[in-house]
């Protein structure tokens, strides 16, 4: 079986990164509108999170990417909340404990940023992530932060870091 490495984002990796997560939203027939698939940073992941206080993680086995997630400032937000951001896994990595090494490694990063609080949207219906979410301390919340324009994610939680 071959290693598991998670490690920062590269110039290099934009294309597949952007593969994966188109995968896995259609995976979950997720709307193209007003979700991740429509954001014009999507084929160029690691410039978006070159910008300061962001951070992009990448997991990569036997050459191929199959998750990421990473942290950034929360668009139009407190500077003390960063974002949980395009955290997706190809069905091969789920149920192994990789989704709470990435939340832990994106966590110790924002934490690093100085960050006091992370956000996160998500879909009613990605059942899995949100069982991660609690489990990392992530709670429920009755509206939106911020502006992400993730109009149809309708699912907002929050954690003090």
């Amino acid at each position: 079986m071959s290693e598991v490495i998670i490690r920062e984002i590269q110039k290099t990796d934009n294309a597949a990164v952007a593969k994966v997560i188109r995968s896995v939203l259609e995976e979950f027939n997720v709307p193209k509108v007003g979700t991740a698939y429509a954001d014009p940073q999507l084929d160029c992941m690691f410039e978006t999170y070159s910008e300061p206080r962001s951070s992009y993680f990448v997991i990569e086995k036997a050459g191929r990417l199959i998750g990421c997630a990473g942290i950034a400032p929360l668009a139009n937000g407190s500077p003390e909340v960063c974002e949980l951001q395009k955290m997706y896994f190809l069905p091969e990595t789920r149920g192994l404990g990789l989704g709470a090494q990435m939340m832990e490694i994106c966590l110790q990063k924002a934490r690093s940023f100085d960050f006091k609080q992370c956000y996160l949207e998500t879909m009613p219906y990605m059942e899995a992530a949100q069982k991660l979410y609690v489990k990392s301390g992530f709670t429920y919340l009755e509206s939106p932060m911020g502006c992400t324009g993730h109009s149809s994610c309708p699912v907002w939680m929050i954690k003090t870091l």
